[in-house]
């Protein structure tokens, strides 16, 4: 199944896509896909449904972010090898974490703000896992599958200077507003033919500056989904981006930023295409 959610922000309305792409409404079922709907098991009530009995999204609805808002928003740094080669610093022995606002998660073809007296806003496109059950002290790794709702594109935009040079706490350059967009769809595992091996892709007005593959995280999905719940009770309907491929703006010499105008355009294999233009706060 592929999750959609549409309509204006603050009224958005959960859906699916259809065999041919086509977004259904699923509203008269279904409040939202938020963290009720995961924690009751919703995905397995969502599959006993005929998509075509329902009714046809119009076109020019906005795609909202695939999920409700997230309890949390729980990130992997350095977590692509080529990545931490590209940045000059060591591979982790264990994961980086670090959280943004949950206020961040927008649409996947929304605008990004470029904060005010930014000029170091950046681009990461990133595999995005959304939980589908509260875990907490996962016994093994091979149990972490059991957790996963599914999986989208998550882009995790970044102010640079705000995160390092501004007292080195990554968060408060990872939570400006805008800075998620999310989905378009969130994909249920069974879509996926090997989440570890995606292909993922980026371009800023055309050119293109990332192209990397899941095959070189460095802790994979499910690992970290296990290797979170030792630390914190992951809540349904959290989200988890799991780090960015090289390419990003910080490590082209000399550096490149966003401004306003620029188009960014993310790709990852089986989970579709955003497209965000910058805009100034």
């Amino acid at each position: 199944m592929k999750l959609i959610r549409f309509g204006e922000a603050g009224n958005e309305k959960p859906g699916l896509l259809d065999a041919n792409g086509l977004r259904r409404d699923l509203s008269s079922l279904f409040p939202d896909w938020d963290r009720t709907f995961f924690q009751q098991d919703g995905l397995a009530e969502l599959a006993k449904q005929n998509v075509e009995a329902f009714p046809m999204v119009s076109e020019t609805a906005r795609w909202a972010a695939c999920v409700a808002r997230p309890g949390k928003v729980i990130c992997i740094g350095l977590n692509y090898s080529d990545h931490a080669a590209e940045s000059g610093m060591p591979v982790p022995t264990e994961p980086i974490i670090f959280q943004k606002g949950a206020n961040t998660v927008v649409g996947a073809y929304d605008n990004i703000l470029i904060p005010r007296k930014s000029e170091k806003t950046d681009w990461e496109v990133e595999l995005g896992i959304v939980i589908g059950k509260d875990a907490r002290y996962l016994n093994s790794v091979e149990e972490a599958k059991e957790y996963i709702a599914g999986y989208c594109i998550s882009h995790d935009v970044s102010e640079r200077a705000f995160q390092m040079e501004r007292g080195g706490q990554w968060t408060k350059g990872k939570s400006c507003d805008t800075f998620n967009p999310l989905g378009p769809f969130l994909s249920t595992p069974e879509e996926i033919r090997d989440v570890h091996n995606l292909s993922m892709k980026l371009w800023v007005n055309g050119v293109q500056m990332q192209h990397g593959s899941t095959r070189t995280m460095v802790f994979d999905c499910y690992f970290i989904v296990h290797y979170l719940s030792q630390f914190m009770t992951l809540e349904a309907g959290d989200l988890i981006s799991t780090g960015t491929p090289p390419g990003v703006g910080l490590g082209m010499k000399p550096p490149q930023y966003l401004k306003e105008g620029d188009k960014v355009t993310l790709e990852i294999e089986g989970l579709g295409r955003q497209e965000q233009v910058c805009v100034n706060a």
